[in-house]
């Protein structure tokens, strides 16, 4: 999935463009939303239900639900409260999450204009677009917490700014929330982990492992630890 553009000074939480101007060089980060010609049809199956969607070349996984989304969604429990989704895509993560409770509201973001307009449709083809909402990060407000996290983060944009991108979301968790992201364990899974754990946003453990991928889950606390 697609990182955003900020990061955070050290223990101010203050967002600041610090790579802004490498990642928007890349094709992925300039994207506009596809044409009618780009656009095209698949079929995939999102909480049990059989779905038509749409995709366009210049997004994550274009043609199908990627391995390690599949193995986040068979791995997290029901969703509840506030979602959120780090790097919606074409939206299967935040569509599943709708669909798994008609009580959640989800908010899903990524850079990419070309996935957040896919994001939008696909939201309404599935019949959820009241419960999805579609943004930029920069467009949710800041005073915003989550009682849920799902995320396929990632990765590949490099340790440093894949850690900015975490610090910037999962200190919103609230109170008793939970978070679950997926990452490839010879992509540096368990070295994730251990970075995690020291930030001291909540618990941290592996509750999944397969086809190469940990699934990791940080709780935090219900009420603040002494």
């Amino acid at each position: 999935m697609a990182p955003h553009c900020l990061t955070l000074r050290p223990h101010t939480g203050r967002p600041v463009h610090s790579y802004a101007h490498a990642v928007t060089e890349d094709h992925y980060f300039t994207a506009r939303p596809a044409s009618a010609d780009e656009r095209r049809r698949i079929e995939v199956t999102l909480a049990g239900r059989d779905l038509t969607l749409e995709v366009a070349p210049g997004i994550f996984s274009p043609d199908h639900v990627d391995l390690g989304t599949q193995v986040l969604l068979r791995s997290v429990p029901q969703p509840r409260g506030e979602v959120l989704d780090i790097g919606c895509g074409w939206g299967p993560i935040a569509i599943t999450a709708a669909l798994r409770s008609p009580d959640a509201r989800v908010t899903a973001v990524d850079v990419n204009e070309r996935a957040l307009d896919l994001a939008r449709r696909n939201a309404a083809a599935a019949g959820v677009a009241d419960r999805v909402t579609v943004a930029r990060p920069e467009d949710v407000a800041a005073d915003t917490a989550f009682d849920t996290i799902w995320s396929n983060p990632p990765i590949r944009i490099g340790k440093a700014a894949l850690h900015d991108l975490l610090a910037h979301w999962l200190p919103r968790l609230a109170p008793g929330g939970e978070a679950f992201l997926v990452v490839q364990k010879n992509l540096g899974a368990d070295s994730l982990a251990t970075w995690l754990a020291e930030q001291g946003w909540g618990d941290v453990e592996r509750v999944a492992s397969a086809k190469g991928f940990r699934v990791l889950r940080i709780a935090r606390p219900a009420q603040p630890v002494p």
